[in-house]
């Protein structure tokens, strides 16, 4: 496995207080992740932390930025990632309460998606309907 670029290996140090951290490699930037919870993305040699309700108020009062990306058939889209502070990208002291920030929320989307939710709802998230949805799963069963 080759050694990541110089500015993820940068930031996998700063989050290794944090617990088993990883990088993979997505979409052109990098998806990091600490003992398997997606908590961060680096798009453009910048890193982009993990936000919710709770905690975007934080981010917002350190003047970061959330992080958009445009698309040719919409207006821009912007996701649950706020930048770093940059004071924050200079040691792991400094990350620390930015990173254990983006844990929380990672930990509350991964409960929040634990919770039932009723095979019509999934289907409407999956843009189907429930009659298409198990017709697929037959169809893949068979194979």
């Amino acid at each position: 496995m080759p050694a990541p670029p110089p500015f993820v290996a940068h930031v996998l140090e700063l989050l290794a207080p944090l617990g088993a951290v990883s990088a993979r490699r997505m979409f052109g930037g990098h998806g990091l992740y600490v003992d398997g919870l997606f908590i961060a993305l680096i798009a453009d040699e910048r890193l982009y932390l993990k936000a919710d309700d709770a905690s975007r108020p934080a981010f917002e009062r350190a003047g970061c930025t959330p992080f958009a990306y445009s698309r040719s058939d919409r207006a821009a889209v912007t996701l649950g990632y706020w930048s770093a502070p940059d004071d924050a990208l200079d040691s792991p002291q400094g990350m620390a309460p930015w990173a254990r920030l983006a844990l929380a929320a990672a930990l509350r989307a991964k409960t929040s998606s634990r919770s039932p939710v009723p095979a019509a709802q999934r289907a409407i998230r999956r843009k189907t309907t429930p009659r298409k949805a198990s017709a697929a799963r037959k169809t893949a069963t068979r194979r």
